[in-house]
């Protein structure tokens, strides 16, 4: 009888890839997730369950959603607190909770953990995901613990969209921490040792899954410059350390307003001890991961990734930009509410009406600059900012049309902001 698997966190950068994969080899598919529309989007026609793990911390709560599954595979975490994410309850408690479930049941887990999990790791991610790991051992499950290095994977989500926005860099490489250690896996050959051991051709255990010789952080940027088609950087330049903990302080203030940005604290601070394991307990079994010159040339690069690389190592430029110009638009009109009210008296409205509306645009423009802060709005804002736009040049047009021939073409440079706001909400989709 085929296998039903329940795959966590089935539309992630590895869940996706997992999902895709199991239906390769023709076993019964079931994802589990947060958020129905996305998963509807990223994985159409798969059948899913609805939950959000940081409320499934008992295990009674796992009851209805293991209902009929044979295997469960969790592809579910996140990087660091904040922005809807609970690394102990994502982690651990719903992972121990799942144990406990599954060990009732006879279910058995295939837990993707991460290589330098441990309880005394000087982070939060990995010392959670390491008490999630022992919860999982504890429940008596067959239990399969994957432990990968760096996914390098054909699309690009953290680590790996770090590493694409560096490289598409053009002709310089800045670079931080260029010779600390790096493994890396193939996101297929995750995928693939994922499906052996649900087919049992893997025998339950622990194994790190990474490639057998370790290369530094600088030249797995340089072969993924090389794997995008880019120019090889003329110049590096290593980042001091006041610079990198500076932006990673401001990409914490910032995970806390829902940005995830691979730049976090944490990230920086699993970089900075290297990201490797030991591949002979996967090795001794016969198995081979390959290193990262083969994963680059098993995988096709197309105008798709390198836009994809150059867009990614844009977008905090262009939010930065689109923020600070309706911020600054809306503080001018607020200072000089007088001589904006002019224009309009001058085409005859009255003195308290134009104030009114100087007003009430200046505090719309500051609420759509302010509203790109927090991820959940920053699309809103867009729609907004593109709205307000067209307003502006409506009524501009048939309200003081000399504005169109002003010298500093007040009108016309609406029109490439609000083209920049387009480009911005179809770059917010990340998944």
């Amino acid at each position: 009888m085929t296998a039903h698997v329940l795959v966590l966190g089935a539309y992630g950068f590895i869940g996706s890839a997992v999902v895709r994969a199991l239906q390769e080899r023709n076993l019964r598919v079931t994802g589990l997730v947060r958020n129905r529309r996305v998963a509807a989007r990223v994985l159409p026609n798969v059948p899913i369950r609805v939950a959000d793990l940081r409320a499934l911390t008992d295990a009674s709560g796992w009851s209805g959603l293991l209902s009929d599954i044979d295997v469960v595979v969790n592809c579910a975490g996140a990087l660091q607190d904040g922005g809807g994410d609970d690394l102990e309850a994502v982690h651990h408690l719903a992972i121990a909770a799942l144990g406990a479930a599954c060990a009732e049941r006879d279910i058995a887990v295939v837990q993707v953990s991460a290589v330098g999990a441990d309880p005394q790791a000087p982070t939060v991610f990995m010392q959670s995901k390491a008490r999630g790991d022992a919860a999982l051992r504890r429940s008596g499950v067959s239990l399969h613990l994957l432990r990968p290095g760096l996914v390098i994977g054909q699309s690009a989500y953290g680590g790996t969209a770090l590493l694409r926005m560096l490289a598409a860099v053009p002709l310089l490489q800045p670079l931080a921490l260029g010779r600390v250690p790096i493994q890396c896996v193939g996101l297929s050959d995750l995928c693939r040792v994922i499906t052996d051991a649900i087919e049992g051709q893997l025998a339950p255990g622990c194994y790190d899954l990474v490639e057998a010789h370790p290369r530094d952080l600088a030249g797995v940027v340089a072969s993924t410059r090389e794997w995008l088609g880019f120019e090889p950087a003329r110049y590096v330049i290593e980042m001091p350390g006041w610079f990198t903990g500076g932006a990673s302080r401001i990409a914490d203030l910032l995970g806390h307003l829902g940005w995830r940005s691979p730049l976090r604290s944490t990230a920086l601070t699993v970089l900075r001890d290297g990201i490797t394991g030991d591949p002979s307990a996967y090795a001794a079994t016969g198995g081979h991961i390959r290193p990262l010159p083969e994963i680059y040339a098993s995988q096709d690069c197309t105008r798709a990734e390198r836009q994809e690389a150059r867009l990614s190592l844009l977008m905090p430029l262009i939010l930065a930009v689109l923020c600070i110009f309706w911020c600054i638009s809306g503080v001018i009109g607020l200072f000089r509410i007088n001589a904006a009210a002019d224009v309009l008296r001058q085409a005859g409205w009255g003195s308290s009406l134009a104030v009114a509306s100087v007003l009430f645009w200046s505090l719309a423009d500051l609420a759509l600059g302010a509203g790109l802060l927090l991820r959940r709005w920053a699309a809103l804002a867009c729609i907004g900012q593109v709205a307000v736009s067209s307003a502006y040049l409506l009524a501009a047009t048939f309200v003081v049309p000399r504005l169109w021939a002003d010298p500093l073409g007040p009108l016309v440079k609406i029109l490439p902001a609000a083209m920049l706001s387009v480009i911005l909400y179809t770059l917010l989709e990340d998944r």
